[in-house]
């Protein structure tokens, strides 16, 4: 019975450990990305995509499908032909 209250002791200090240290890793990872935001903001390049020689129908299809994946917060940065 000695053995089974040892077991069930390091378990639950092994799950209050997990529980911490993924708290943990949230919590500074949350900061992190919001440091990022507020001092370092996204700087905005051109507003036309570079398309790589892909005509206009094709451009606007692959535009279209990107919009409906990523439901409109998509964008599409370059596109090069292979």
């Amino acid at each position: 019975m000695e053995s089974l209250q040892e077991a069930l002791g390091l378990l639950i200090i092994g799950m209050i450990t997990v529980f911490i240290v993924l708290w943990l890793v949230t919590v500074i990872g949350n900061s992190v990305i919001r440091l990022s935001n507020r001092f370092l903001p996204e700087t905005k390049t051109k507003d036309t995509p570079r398309t790589g020689g892909v005509d206009k129908g094709k451009m606007a299809a692959i535009v279209a499908a990107v919009d409906v994946a990523t439901g409109g917060k998509g964008v599409i940065d370059s596109i090069e032909k292979r």
